[in-house]
């Protein structure tokens, strides 16, 4: 084995990759062109050198952390990282006082960054606000989540929220080659050669995650030269970077963003009638740790709430898919969910019931005060009798079909119509019953 010092390799410890590769200037910033592009909110802040209090958002290694640094740079501030999740509000604000006054001490401003802010409790987050207000330093947070919901609105109005994308295949592709074409910071000045397949498996793999992409490939190049004849670099091929990448973890937050972005891409798959979509989102959720139950709610208010009497069938297969989860569980509770899902999604749609609930609320809002008309009261004792309730109520089973014409809303709002049937699955013949039904009653006057 050489004794010659590994790339990476520093005094007293080891940079990783995605460290030694971290841009020294914006123009080596790889993605973001919807920021950083000509005439872009930020590249037009960094040819004034205009310094403004900003909130990052972005899913991980999308260089939030590197782009605040090099806007600092860009615009001559001191820029100063704080992690004051662990303390207090005494150690935040001791933390700020700090920096603040190390950027006075130098005559420049200050631009001090919070990576995950969301983990601010709001105490701290509060803490923060005088000093941005003031103008005394200009705040810049990262956060995976969304600042709206994680970031107290006080705080969020003075700041402009960016969103980062992630990375795309071309632009993972540039950095992976730069890794091997920096002898300095990269690889070496012998890496070991990747092949067209791993290095597309490499890309495709790392879901626009450039920090994960480079460790990936610090690690196949560290497999690849372990297993490469004496004298040679070795090549990275595709089972390299599958051996390196090992199972993928897939990028989930059960109470933060990937939750409910999950949940609504598979609702809106269901509502769309794609079994595929729907399906995939569910599987992705499972897999992830999600609490079956969870989803198997939301299969139940769907099947009410998109589907109701289009396929009256539709609340009993999420009520059974429920019933036998909590029966079988896992594994082969994925089953019925599997079942559920698909059936959901391929059933005909109509939110006639969803409507109709909220046509009713507002008549219930406005004239829920209307007292039942007389005739629909059951006359209990005889003075009730005397009074006329009860009186003009005809059953409708003595008439044919089961049926009579009759208005049994108060009558100030006798005509009103809260339940409309679509035109899909059975509501198709509940609508024409109603319309025969209305078109009776209409004409009794």
């Amino acid at each position: 084995m050489s004794t010659e010092r590994a790339v990476g390799d520093v005094a007293g410890g080891w940079t990783p990759l995605a460290e030694r590769l971290r841009p020294r200037r914006i123009e080596e910033l790889v993605g973001q062109r919807h920021l950083l592009g000509e005439g872009r909110f930020l590249s037009g802040l960094i040819r004034q050198r205009a310094l403004r209090s900003l909130i990052l958002w972005g899913p991980p290694g999308t260089g939030k952390t590197t782009l605040a640094r090099l806007y600092a740079e860009a615009c001559g501030a001191v820029f100063r990282p704080l992690s004051a999740v662990t303390g207090g509000v005494k150690e935040l604000r001791q933390a700020v006082d700090g920096a603040r006054l190390e950027g006075v001490a130098s005559g420049r401003a200050t631009v001090v960054f919070i990576d995950e802010i969301h983990r601010f409790n709001r105490a701290q987050q509060d803490a923060l606000l005088p000093h941005v207000e003031s103008g005394a330093i200009t705040l810049i947070g990262a956060t995976t989540e969304n600042p709206s919901f994680e970031v107290n609105g006080a705080l969020l109005s003075r700041c402009r929220v960016l969103t980062l994308e992630a990375l795309s295949d071309d632009d993972l592709g540039v950095l992976v080659d730069r890794a091997l074409a920096d002898d300095e910071r990269g690889l070496g000045p012998t890496p070991p050669a990747l092949a067209p397949e791993a290095r597309a498996a490499l890309v495709r793999e790392s879901t626009g995650d450039a920090r994960g992409a480079l460790n990936t490939l610090e690690v196949a190049a560290d497999l690849a030269r372990a297993a490469a004849a004496p004298g040679t670099a070795g090549v990275i091929s595709a089972a390299t970077v599958a051996e390196a990448l090992q199972k993928k973890t897939i990028l989930y937050d059960k109470a933060g963003d990937s939750h409910y972005q999950s949940v609504s891409a598979l609702i809106k798959s269901m509502r769309g009638s794609d079994p595929d979509a729907a399906l995939f989102y569910l599987v992705k959720m499972l897999e992830a740790g999600e609490d079956p139950m969870f989803l198997l709610r939301r299969m139940v208010i769907f099947a009410s709430e998109d589907i109701g009497n289009a396929d009256p069938a539709a609340l009993q297969v999420a009520m059974a898919a429920q019933q036998a989860f909590a029966f079988v569980g896992l594994p082969e509770g994925v089953l019925p969910l599997t079942q559920a899902v698909t059936y959901l999604a391929t059933a005909p749609k109509s939110n006639a019931a969803l409507m109709a609930y909220g046509r009713a609320r507002k008549d219930v809002t406005a004239w829920g005060h209307l007292p039942v008309p007389q005739r629909l009261v059951n006359a209990s004792t005889s003075m009730m009798k005397t009074m006329g309730y009860g009186r003009g109520y005809r059953y409708p089973h003595n008439f044919e079909g089961n049926y009579v014409p009759e208005r049994y809303l108060p009558d100030r709002i006798r005509d009103h119509v809260y339940y409309e049937p679509s035109d899909q699955g059975y509501e198709q013949v509940i609508r024409e019953r109603m319309s025969k039904w209305r078109d009776s009653s209409g004409s009794e006057g």
